[in-house]
């Protein structure tokens, strides 16, 4: 049996492409897209976040997930990417492309998925989860697996893994997005409550 290609959103292959015209090299890799295309889809009418837009390839898999009443904003520090990647999104209302530092996003929180792909990520970690709203789901990718507890990255504990697989107000796991990568995946719990009997 001869098994076909999963497809890829056409807004994904835009964004692709114009990744290779601007010597973009660091755009999410497709089981990474099919991860954030889910979390989207779980979140209908939520707001979707993304920290580093690159050329648009990730911000495209979302929006091939948002739903109608969902809107998605995303913010680039490269002038010239994140120009390109609004382009993609212009006829669309629902996507905002913000071009600046990332904490830009902080006026749109909280969030219901969190792309966190380039700023905040490892200079503000405790920021990136406050900005989660409860049951706000947060996507990691860009490690490496490690078959060690806790787990280590180049011979030494990976510290920032660490800290989201163990942060106290997040469920957290992590996922093989290839055989030689993986992502972190956490939901913000709801806030704690008191219980006396």
């Amino acid at each position: 049996m001869v098994m076909a290609e999963r497809a890829v959103p056409p807004r994904v292959a835009l964004a692709e492409r114009a990744a290779t015209e601007m010597g973009f090299t660091k755009s999410c890799l497709p089981d990474v897209g099919r991860l954030l295309r889910l979390t989207a889809t779980a979140k209908p009418g939520g707001v979707i976040a993304e920290s580093g837009t690159g050329s648009g390839v990730g911000t495209a898999w979302l929006h091939s997930g948002l739903g109608a009443g969902a809107r998605l904003v995303t913010v680039e520090r490269e002038e010239e990417l994140a120009r390109r990647a609004a382009g993609l999104f212009a006829d669309d209302d629902r996507v905002s492309v913000l071009t600046g530092d990332w904490r830009l996003l902080e006026r749109h929180a909280p969030f219901d998925v969190f792309f966190c792909d380039g700023g905040g990520k490892r200079d503000a970690p405790e920021q990136v989860v406050e900005l989660l709203a409860p049951g706000g789901v947060l996507v990691l990718d860009d490690f490496t697996p490690s078959p060690h507890w806790p787990p280590r990255f180049e011979g030494e504990v990976d510290e920032l893994r660490l800290f989201y697989l163990t942060h106290p107000d997040l469920d957290a796991t992590e996922v093989l997005t290839t055989p030689t990568t993986s992502a972190v995946v956490a939901a913000r719990r709801p806030g704690r409550v008191e219980v006396t009997v």
